[in-house]
């Protein structure tokens, strides 16, 4: 029906995201067919809440879990966000004060660099969630940055994100940020990166 919440309902329930139908194409797949685009968006950014809680329990020899308890719900909220826009990331560490601190983010930083090497290790490689698990990691990166080093803190990192050079009020910050980014993906065979690149590099910012 194209019900994006029906649809989040379904995968907080366990639906499986790889299952194919009989002509061999699954449930994200045919919402495209039928251009149901948001539907696509959902089942793509879907992640478990269980598959993040697994760090918060020490494994092997860790005495301590990667992922404190307390992070992992503010956390969970941010990488099932569909909004990818720098400063909407940024609003959402700004908004929770146990995620908005130095120690916090880099913890969350590190557990999504394993979520990300995770996704691309599996059998079923998942090369979107991979991305934006490192995308994210690096905007987590630089929050630690301004955290440290600007007596503005986030709300400086977000003017930087928005503001606009003189000629046409277009944001280099922000543009350089992203590509950044992309060019740091340390699975550099990964088809999506190379597709990325190829449609980036020669464009002029």
């Amino acid at each position: 029906s194209g019900n994006k919440e029906i649809t989040w309902m379904m995968l907080e329930a366990g639906a499986e995201t790889d299952v194919v139908n009989s002509v061999g194409r699954t449930a994200a797949q045919m919402a495209a067919f039928v251009g149901q685009h948001d539907c696509v968006t959902v089942i793509n950014n879907f992640f478990p809440r269980e598959r993040l809680d697994y760090y918060t329990k020490p494994q092997g020899l860790d005495k301590e879990p990667k992922l404190p308890v307390k992070l992992a719900g503010p956390l969970h909220k941010i990488i099932t966000t569909t909004n990818m826009h720098p400063v909407k990331i940024v609003l959402l560490v700004k908004e929770n004060p146990l995620l908005a601190e130095v120690e916090a983010l880099q913890k969350c930083y590190r557990v999504l660099d394993l979520i990300c090497e995770k996704c691309m290790k599996q059998k079923d490689m998942n090369e979107v969630l991979a991305m934006k698990m490192h995308y994210i990691s690096c905007i987590f990166q630089k929050c630690i940055t301004f955290l440290k080093e600007r007596e503005d803190k986030l709300d400086g990192f977000i003017k930087s994100l928005l503001k606009g050079r003189d000629k046409d009020g277009f944001p280099v910050y922000q543009e350089k940020l992203i590509r950044e980014s992309i060019r740091k993906f340390p699975y550099c065979e990964a088809t999506l990166l190379q597709q990325l690149v190829r449609s980036i590099a020669p464009v002029e910012i």
